[in-house]
């Protein structure tokens, strides 16, 4: 497997606490990997560090064996990586329409198909919003987004298992060709439906502490 982007030996500080410990994490392109853990695992911080929200205390992020550590969150977007957190993922008081629209201009059609639930929405500001809703939205920008990396922090967040089961078909779909991405979400417990081949990576206390391939699909 071709490693898209990687963390190599990070270290992440909140103030006096280390919240990774010299973590290891090659993520490989055309996959979905699931980063498990608890909270306090790491896996959300893993996540942030490399999409650039975080600094790292120590290591480096390696982009297609490039050294991107310094680059800022907005650079590395630019450059094709889509960051969805869990929280204040979308312009709350901005209406749902206009949060598709910057998100993707021209392609709310392809959002709407994909959560065809936004559409008695679109005039509605995404503050007024259920929490599932608001996944929804936040998740149409890493669908449209022509990103080589998608990285997604508990993707089915406030959804009901319909649309959850929809929604990891849907980012299954971005590992696929064309756009062959490397999806890297954070879970507490591997999701259903992932591809054969996707890996699962468990985190506990800011360390990798073990890793399988899904061989079938995982229910």
């Amino acid at each position: 497997m071709t490693v898209e982007i990687a963390l190599r030996r990070a270290r992440v500080r909140y103030g006096p606490l280390e919240a990774l410990h010299g973590l290891d994490l090659p993520l490989p392109a055309a996959t979905v990997t699931v980063l498990l853990g608890r909270n306090g695992s790491g896996r959300t911080t893993a996540l942030r560090a490399l999409a650039g929200t975080v600094p790292l205390a120590a290591g480096r992020v390696e982009w297609r064996g490039t050294d991107v550590t310094r680059l800022p969150a907005h650079v590395r977007a630019r450059r094709g990586l889509c960051f969805v957190p869990d929280l204040r993922a979308v312009y709350p008081t901005l209406t749902v329409a206009e949060n598709l629209d910057l998100a993707a201009p021209g392609r709310r059609d392809e959002a709407l198909a994909a959560y065809p639930e936004l559409g008695p929405l679109l005039g509605r500001r995404a503050a007024t919003l259920s929490g599932g809703e608001r996944r929804m939205l936040a998740l149409s920008r890493a669908l449209l987004a022509p990103a080589r990396v998608v990285l997604v922090d508990e993707p089915s967040l406030g959804m009901a298992p319909a649309v959850a089961s929809r929604t990891y078909a849907l980012l299954a779909a971005l590992a696929r060709p064309p756009r062959a991405a490397a999806v890297v979400l954070a879970e507490q417990r591997v999701p259903r439906g992932l591809p054969p081949g996707s890996l699962a990576y468990e985190l506990r206390r800011g360390s990798l502490a073990g890793g399988r391939e899904i061989t079938a699909p995982w229910t």
